[in-house]
């Protein structure tokens, strides 16, 4: 088992840190994606509030059953002790098969063993043609 990556951050770990999510979400396994998180965490997602982890796992469950061939690329913005923010976009399709961007941030705060307490996610979608994608499968 890989060590847990801990704050206080420092540019080689929170860029780690930042690569070990994209690679987690890109799972689309809402039993691993969820324990990267507190139990008791708490999220914003565009408009939707979640707290704890077994409201995590059903809106990750939702959203996977929604967004399609989901597929995230994310990058490191700045980190300053316990806290993370990066920039983001993926690509899906919905089941008429109009594929989509969504771009946004995501500001993170962890507690001392590594486990997101906090996740605040600012989201827009833009339809693309499918012709248009540009993050690989």
């Amino acid at each position: 088992m890989a060590q847990r990556i801990v704050p206080p951050f420092t540019e080689e770990t929170a860029l780690q840190k930042v690569q070990n999510a994209e690679n987690l979400w890109n799972t689309r396994d809402p039993e691993k994606v969820v324990l990267g998180y507190t139990l008791d965490s708490v999220w914003r997602n565009r408009a939707e509030f979640l707290n704890g982890r077994h409201e995590i796992k059903a809106f990750l469950r939702r959203k996977w059953d929604r967004e399609l061939d989901y597929r995230l690329k994310k990058t490191l913005w700045t980190y300053n002790g316990n806290r993370v923010s990066v920039t983001f976009e993926y690509e899906w399709h919905d089941d008429s098969g109009q594929w989509f961007r969504s771009y946004g941030v995501e500001l993170w705060e962890f507690d001392s063993e590594g486990l997101m307490r906090r996740r605040i996610a600012s989201i827009n979608d833009a339809p693309i043609a499918a012709s248009d994608r540009r993050i690989a499968m």
